[in-house]
């Protein structure tokens, strides 16, 4: 990617968002840095909101980047963001979310905090001009969502989603597989995806269920590596590990689940999720196609065997973390969304893709509760079958096709969608 000075990119933002409404730039009177010791090459000024666990897995993603430079953190907690900050020489600290917003070194904003705050600190980045980086979900609710996405392209801003799964080496393998034709047309893909340990109740109240907070990943990928959008989804879940959340609602009280998601032409993805598996964490894709199979197997912290007179096989466990399973994944997002920037191309995952994600995670909820198949677009009229004839439109064709199928509100230029 080619460097070049920030003030070109706040220039190249505001010239292709006529409607652009910059915040006032001032420095933040509450952020305070550590002392600078890095050489400062014009690499593209970042703030992160949120100093919490995946806060910091980006922040480490973000400071391995070299055209990336991290400016400033906040966290409600003020002790959390100094103690992230002051790792990385020169780098603010500060508890108000509007201060890296409007930090003057700042360019693009990553949003790692709940997901409550998302929308609004969406908005608030779209305002001041910054392209934004936002952990999924873009927002709780579908509408929020759409809103969302809708706005940051109003305001000319980029809007990436952190679905990182589709940068693991892994699951591109797959995905260059199918597209290169290496296995012929697909037919069926298998995701499986379970974590070594269930989470604390206090973490799935609330938050929507597994389908929401878990599968939505295989939800994605199951659609990235079809490469089309989903026509219906089937999906049936149960409580079989912790019965301490068998009392929350709908698919809160799940802790395991099966998907089956129909595409055209008869082809499938089957995913199935668990919130524990015993031997570790276990993420792996199979895809069958007319001439071949390509499949992943899970990652180990090395490719050591022991062979007895009892056992036959890896010497230790798979990762039992996804910030060590998906390191390579969360730097390689990182790398491309600060490419996109840089190139003024698109996001590489785009709002939309956000979008069409929740809904999955919705269709699934939505099939688990009533036991039968639903249509993708009972969730969300863009996905009609006047789209099923062109699944591989342009990111901003599809963009339009929310707006007109809404029928709320629209961009200042709307985009006619190809017949």
């Amino acid at each position: 990617a080619c460097l070049h000075m920030k003030g070109a990119v706040v220039l190249a933002l505001a010239s292709s968002a006529a409607a652009l409404q910059c915040a006032p730039r001032r420095a933040p009177p509450a952020a305070r840095a550590a002392p600078l010791t890095m050489v400062d090459d014009n690499p593209i000024g970042v703030g992160i909101i949120g100093a919490g666990r995946i806060g910091l897995v980006h922040l480490e993603a973000l400071s391995s980047c070299p055209d990336a430079r991290p400016v400033i953190i906040s966290n409600p907690t003020l002790s959390k963001a100094k103690a992230a900050a002051e790792t990385y020489p020169g780098m603010a600290w500060t508890s108000d979310d509007t201060e890296v917003i409007n930090h003057p070194d700042v360019d693009a904003v990553w949003i790692c905090s709940p997901s409550q705050f998302h929308a609004e600190q969406i908005t608030a980045a779209a305002n001041a001009g910054k392209d934004i980086f936002c952990e999924k979900p873009i927002a709780t609710e579908l509408d929020e969502t759409i809103q969302s996405v809708l706005f940051a392209r109003e305001k000319g801003v980029k809007l990436m989603v952190a679905l990182q799964r589709r940068f693991d080496p892994n699951f591109m393998r797959v995905k260059s597989a199918i597209m290169d034709g290496e296995i012929g047309s697909p037919v069926q893909i298998r995701l499986t995806s379970r974590d070594p340990s269930p989470p604390p109740k206090k973490y799935v109240e609330g938050g929507g269920g597994i389908f929401k907070d878990m599968a939505i990943h295989d939800l994605d990928m199951s659609r990235f590596l079809m490469g089309e959008d989903p026509l219906e989804v089937f999906a049936t879940g149960s409580c079989m590990i912790n019965q301490e959340i068998a009392d929350l609602p709908g698919p809160e009280a799940y802790d395991t689940a099966t998907i089956i998601v129909k595409y055209r032409e008869g082809r499938t993805a089957t995913i199935d999720v668990c919130r524990q598996a015993t031997y570790g964490y276990d993420q792996r894709a199979e895809a069958l196609g007319t001439a071949a199979m390509v499949m992943t197997d899970n990652m180990y912290p090395n490719t050591a065997r022991v062979f007895t007179g009892d056992f036959v096989g890896m010497a230790d466990l798979p990762y039992d973390f996804f910030m060590s399973r998906y390191i390579a994944a969360y730097e390689a997002e990182t790398v491309a969304f600060i490419d996109s920037i840089e190139s003024a191309s698109d996001a590489p995952v785009t709002g939309e893709d956000g979008v069409i994600a929740l809904a999955m995670a919705i269709a699934a909820g939505l099939s688990a509760k009533e036991q039968r198949w639903v249509k993708l677009s009972e969730v969300l009229p863009a996905l009609d079958g006047s789209m099923e004839g062109s699944p591989r439109l342009r990111k901003r064709d599809r963009l339009s096709a929310f707006l007109r199928s809404l029928g709320g509100a629209r961009t200042s230029e709307p985009e006619p969608i190809p017949a």
